[in-house]
């Protein structure tokens, strides 16, 4: 394996480093799953290209609230919500809230 193929894998210090965050930050949010890397024996190992798409990829969160009121001028939606809750035999009202 070449030099250059080893640098595309970061420790935790690495990935740290490049990230510009503390190892704790790093290795919390990696065990939670939100920065992508792989726990081999113990010590944390992350790719370098995957860093750098997460990085470039907008969060969940983010694109959600880029729709929120996407629909808000749609002449259907009231007709499209009312037919959801018939479906699923719910009124659209909570009784008990009333």
């Amino acid at each position: 394996m070449n030099t250059a193929t080893l640098q595309q894998v970061l420790t935790l210090e690495d990935a740290a480093t490049f990230l510009r965050l503390p190892e704790e930050t790093v290795h919390r949010r990696a065990a939670m799953g939100e920065i992508p890397g792989r726990q081999i024996e113990g010590a944390w190992r992350f790719l370098l290209s995957a860093l750098e798409g997460w990085l470039q990829t907008p969060d969940q969160r983010s694109v959600l609230l880029s729709q929120a009121g996407a629909l808000a001028d749609d002449e259907s939606l009231e007709e499209l919500l009312a037919g959801i809750y018939t479906a699923r035999g719910r009124p659209e009202v909570d009784p008990d809230l009333d």
